[in-house]
């Protein structure tokens, strides 16, 4: 089969295909990947083949800003996700993807939850479409924007919206939202933080899994990562003075572009990493202070370790509700994540072990669902040809 995956230009929408995608490549098939050329370098060490089309998202984030006067900062609106995703992205985007994606010839399209991109292109091209939602299900009114929004750009080439074949929910019950409806087509896919070591069929060893325990007592070991968008210097740097404060073993992720240099900390007390695999940044963790990106949250939790979330943006309010509501740390919406209140939680998380023991209970949920090798083997058995 020839297997194209569609993704908003950013990490945070693109790794959390990853595990499906090597899945349907070790079962021999083709796969490709259609974003912009920016995400090169990743899907190259992936070992993917690009099909380039559209800007990166800071440049459609600066279009955005210019034809709008909005900056997409803090928590997001309906409008603005679906002028954004659905609107800017599109328009961008769309027709170059339909020449790549043409020539390419995919037989399976699979998207994920805020690309507009890919649906369109399986509509002109008449293939099925699965959508892989890298969290819980967007609310209604955000999915109703940008269904608002790119019914025009389907209308302005002829075409009609395609429902997708299939819902790819990556997403745990305890971390849904209250009262979700699973739509037609539901699939469960396990979520694997990125980097996983893979076995064989596209089994998996468990993420996170620990050394055996320390000979002597070891201060707790706190990661902490923004992903490769919000870490900037200016928002980490008070809040890693105020975590070392206590007596923590601290280990800070730096994003794409800034340096240990750039940050105004005792660098005594803290360990800057560059771009590591999630997997094993885990690896030995007691507590994961987070924005609360979609593919950060459900690898932290299929590791069973709890978090804390500070949401900058994006989704990643909705992540910080989930993971409180699960139980399995502490979500910090609006004026709560400052510096003062992020360690606080830290200390309130790390001392009450039943945020501990509600991540081990998401991790035994993720941990049964169907992996991506078996999923990938069932949307592999729809497509083929009946004898």
């Amino acid at each position: 089969m020839r297997i194209l995956f569609s993704s908003t230009p950013a990490h945070g929408h693109l790794l959390p295909q990853l595990p499906l995608a090597h899945a349907f490549r070790e079962r021999g098939d083709d796969v490709a990947f259609l974003t912009a050329g920016g995400l090169a370098p990743v899907l190259a060490r992936e070992g993917f083949d690009l099909l380039p089309a559209g800007p990166t998202m800071d440049v459609l984030v600066a279009d955005f800003t210019r034809e709008t006067g909005e900056r997409p900062e803090g928590e997001p609106s309906p409008d603005m996700v679906g002028e954004l995703f659905a609107g800017v992205r599109v328009d961008r985007t769309a027709d170059e993807a339909l020449a790549a994606a043409r020539d390419w010839r995919p037989e399976l399209i699979v998207t994920e939850l805020a690309d507009c991109v890919g649906p369109l292109v399986a509509a002109a091209l008449d293939v099925p479409v699965a959508n892989l939602a890298y969290g819980p299900a967007l609310p209604p009114d955000f999915a109703a924007a940008m269904d608002a929004n790119v019914e025009r750009r389907y209308a302005e080439r002829g075409l009609t919206p395609r429902p997708a074949a299939h819902y790819l929910d990556t997403c745990p019950p305890a971390m849904q939202q209250d009262g979700w409806r699973p739509p037609a087509g539901r699939l469960p896919l396990r979520p694997e933080p990125h980097g996983q070591t893979r076995t064989g069929q596209g089994s998996s060893e468990p993420a996170g899994t620990s050394a055996p325990a320390d000979p002597e007592p070891r201060r707790p070991r706190v990661l902490v990562t923004f992903g490769t968008v919000f870490s900037a210097p200016e928002v980490l740097s008070p809040i890693l003075r105020e975590l070392s404060r206590s007596d923590l073993e601290l280990r800070v992720t730096l994003g794409l572009t800034a340096s240990a240099e750039d940050f105004d900390v005792d660098h005594d007390r803290v360990t800057f990493v560059g771009f590591t695999p999630l997997s094993e940044l885990l690896r030995d963790t007691d507590l994961v202070v987070t924005h609360g990106g979609a593919g950060t949250t459900l690898g932290t939790l299929a590791a069973g370790i709890p978090m804390v979330v500070a949401p900058q943006g994006a989704d990643q309010f909705i992540q910080a509700d989930r993971v409180a509501a699960a139980g399995a740390g502490l979500g910090l919406p609006g004026g709560m994540a400052t510096p003062e209140g992020v360690a606080k939680a830290a200390s309130a998380v790390l001392a009450d072990q039943g945020f501990r023991a509600a991540a081990r209970t998401v991790a035994d949920q993720i941990a049964a669902m169907p992996s991506p090798a078996e999923v990938a083997a069932t949307l592999a058995a729809e497509q083929a040809p009946v004898a």
